[in-house]
């Protein structure tokens, strides 16, 4: 029997060196990691002309499946992926650059360099500097699911063959961002590859590359309620989406079925129609070349009379005619609206062509205008508030959408609503910014990974490094409006002028953990705060410290920062921590400007968190065991800090491990185990949703943009209550996704048949203390990277 080395050479198989080699890359693990076994099970799968490479890969795979024996066999297996990729690849950065700009296509037999020529030169020329700075042990720091999500889409290939290493992709953004200054690109490297923050998707996908569209969100209006204005429309999001943008659209401005049209002495089709093309759209012209489906949120406002058709457009039975399947679903919702549904009031339904104006503005304005056009007889229908309301949970817990975001609370705290009213969000209702047809908003993101700030042994939390970090972000995301490429004008003008950035989180959970608060508890609460106040002071400092240099943005005149107010100030709020000085910081604002118009917001982060081995972003973990699926299969994946703490207190064991998934992930009714770890390891759907809603609004005051504020629920009966919850408590962004305890079950066929017996759900008393109404099913997009994922 005989393998096939990297070279091409044969060689006989000697199974002691499959051992030696894992064996070597089991270093400073726990106890309980066998690299024997694992080596006797890869062993088991060898066959006479198997490439080493793919034995390294069946090694990985193999320790990846016994991660829930213990979490560190995914580390494990990382390490065996990493190693692989190693052995197959080139060290020197400067030289995988050569080799990416000089790529020649075999099939077309044409050069298709996938390095810009203004990146080429510079590492060339600072070849020396950069080669010697990156540490490559530092890919040995991933997992290996972090690995499986930079290996399907993130590092650049040859010919389809993997040339990049995770640090090379590190240092490629680090020189895109940094182009003319080689010391500082060597500074953002080291910190991303230290794992303190990371860029968005877009920007790991596209820097150094010919065409650095390095921007996630992409906000759009109808150009105009015509055939010409539809389709130039169409026309720029298959351009936004072609290089990796998602997009937010509004269509509250198109006229509804039956609405007369002058031009051809005809009628209109109203939106559904026009919907099935924008969704042919997303499927045909897929994010970056097929690295991930084309992607397009439709915002709709629920005064438009195709309200009931829209909420219809995702669900699963009907006429294939009348669903688009493909768009995500958005709510852009009045106080109104949710006055009229409270009082089980008359709700009217005006057609935008006939009753302009509604989409336009907000708050005392909007419900002025509204009761004009009901007063003059101009609605299309008038049906019960609550018969629209109903149509909307329906469609909620069917297809866990349409998002639900609040008009008011959107306009009345944006920092640029002085340009005019705002009229949807994007992709994952985290961006909240001004557009018209002559301006498509844009947001640059970046995610700063919490758990890299706490220090375990001391059990604190470093706020100065966190100034430290956010600062140089601010720094980075103004380089990128600078540097990107823009696929249409429209999204250049707007961002040039406004120089929207978005900074998130990710890991708040696994702070937590490692702290060893409660996600309830008020430490937890206080952390909570301070994070973002924190974050928030240092973003706003360093763009002053831009604005000084640079100048303020176009629009800052006449903004709520001009006048002094702040993100706090337009939530009604004083900072209660005493930590900063923020009259003198407002008074700094007031003199110099701003470089920025909005700084903060929380995305996703679904795929960079798992980069990183972190929750996602502020979110409680949805479950201590769950399945994670990647092409190479489905594996089980366990919570590492509760396995942890049951080792150390000798409960973790094969009945254990079948007790947790027997429960669906849940510990609280294990018998054995302290109520400490119940406490710290409380799942998404056994923390009170109105706790994670006041804490949402206690981050909020700082957010100048939105959250992508997901419902975890148990209990669909609930959910009206708790969206309603959510407007009175001022939120933005009511809801993103509605999730359901089925979204996070792990496989149960390992679970012996005696064990399978059913157990309840989670307990509803750990829901909403206030009559809500639960999560619902959710298709979740779990690989929605458009938001920093």
């Amino acid at each position: 029997m005989y393998v096939i080395k990297r070279d091409g050479r044969r060689a006989p198989v000697q199974f002691d060196k499959i051992t030696a080699r894992i064996t070597k890359l089991a270093y400073q693990l726990d106890g309980m990691v066998d690299p024997v076994a694992v080596a006797q099970k890869t062993a088991a799968g060898v066959y006479s002309g198997v490439q080493t490479s793919d034995l390294d890969k069946l090694a990985a795979e193999t320790a990846a499946h016994m991660a829930l024996v213990h979490p560190d066999y995914a580390v494990l297996a990382g390490r065996l992926e990493v190693s692989n990729l190693h052995k197959n690849t080139t060290k020197t950065f400067s030289a995988v650059v050569e080799s990416l700009y000089q790529y020649e296509d075999t099939k077309a037999q044409r050069r298709v360099s996938s390095i810009s020529e203004a990146a080429y030169l510079f590492i060339q020329a600072n070849k020396d500097l950069l080669d010697s700075c990156i540490v490559y042990d530092r890919d040995f720091r991933l997992d290996f699911f972090g690995f499986k999500t930079l290996e399907k889409s993130y590092l650049l290939r040859i010919n389809g063959r993997i040339v990049e290493r995770p640090q090379h992709l590190y240092m490629r953004v680090a020189c895109q961002l940094n182009l003319g200054d080689a010391e500082r690109a060597v500074e953002t490297y080291n910190y991303l590859s230290e794992g303190y923050f990371v860029h968005a998707t877009p920007t790991l996908f596209n820097s150094a590359t010919p065409h650095p569209q390095l921007a996630s969100c992409f906000l759009m209006t109808m150009k105009e309620d015509s055939i010409k204005g539809i389709y130039d429309t169409v026309s720029q999001c298959a351009q936004v989406s072609k290089y990796a943008g998602g997009i937010g659209l509004s269509i509250s401005s198109i006229r509804s079925t039956g609405s007369f049209i002058a031009g051809t002495n005809g009628y209109s089709n109203g939106i559904i129609p026009m919907c099935r093309v924008f969704n042919a759209t997303a499927r045909y012209v897929d994010q970056g070349g097929g690295k991930r489906r084309g992607s397009i949120a439709m915002y709709l406002e629920p005064h438009h009379p195709n309200i009931m058709e829209f909420l219809d457009l995702r669900k699963n039975n009907g006429a294939e005619e009348l669903r688009c399947r493909d768009l995500f679903l958005g709510l852009w919702i009045s106080d109104l609206f949710m006055e009229r549904v409270e009082a089980d009031g008359q709700w009217s339904l005006f057609c935008p062509h006939e009753c302009p104006g509604l989409q336009d503005v907000y708050g005392e304005l909007y419900k002025k205008l509204y009761r004009e056009y009901e007063e003059a007889g101009r609605a299309k229908q008038t049906l019960r508030a609550r018969q629209v309301w109903q149509a909307i949970l329906t469609s909620q817990v069917e297809t866990g959408t349409p998002y639900m975001m609040f008009k008011n609370a959107c306009n009345s705290k944006s920092n640029q609503q002085h340009l005019g009213t705002i009229r949807s969000s994007n992709l994952c209702t985290e961006i909240v910014e001004y557009t018209s047809p002559d301006e498509v908003a844009v947001c640059n993101l970046a995610s700063i990974a919490l758990p890299r700030f706490v220090d375990e042994k001391k059990g604190d939390f470093d706020f100065k490094k966190l100034e430290e970090v956010v600062a140089h972000v601010v720094i980075n995301l103004n380089r990128v409006i600078d540097l990107n490429f823009y696929p249409i004008p429209e999204a250049k003008r707007s961002n040039l002028r406004h120089r929207p950035i978005g900074i998130g989180i990710q890991g708040l959970a696994t702070t937590f953990f490692k702290l060893r608060l409660p996600y309830e508890s008020k430490p937890a609460q206080q952390l909570n705060k301070r994070i973002l106040e924190t974050m928030y002071h240092a973003a706003v400092q360093a763009s002053v410290e831009l604005a000084k240099r640079d100048g303020p943005y176009e629009t800052f005149a006449c903004s709520p920062s001009s006048q002094g107010k702040l993100q706090f100030d337009l939530w009604d709020h004083v900072p209660e921590s005493g930590r900063y000085d923020w009259d003198q910081l407002k008074a700094e604002v007031k003199e110099h400007g701003m470089r920025n118009s909005q700084l903060l917001c929380m995305m996703p982060t679904a795929s960079t968190s798992q980069m990183l081995g972190n929750t996602p972003s502020w979110e409680p973990q949805m479950s201590n065991m769950f399945t994670r699926r990647t092409l190479s299969g489905d594996f089980v994946v366990s919570n590492r800090y509760l396995v942890s703490d049951l080792l150390r207190l000798g409960l973790w064991n094969e009945d254990m491990k079948h007790e947790i998934m027997r429960h669906h992930g849940s510990i609280q009714k294990i018998q054995n185990i302290p109520q400490e770890l119940k406490d710290l390891y409380k799942t998404a759907y056994e923390i009170s949703g109105k706790t994670q809603i006041l804490m949402s609004r206690d981050r909020g005051r700082y957010i100048c943009q939105s959250e992508s504020f997901n419902a975890f629920m148990t209990d669909t009966s609930k959910l009206t209550s708790r969206h309603f919850y959510a407007w009175k408590t001022g939120l933005k962004t009511g809801m993103y996704y509605l999730r359901t305890v089925a979204a996070s079950d792990p496989t149960q066929f390992t679970v012996p048949v005696k064990k399978r017996q059913k157990v309840s759900e989670v307990d509803p008393e750990s829901l909403l203390d206030t009559p809500v109404d639960p999560l619902a099913s959710a298709e979740c997009a779990i690989d929605c990277l458009s938001c920093g994922s």
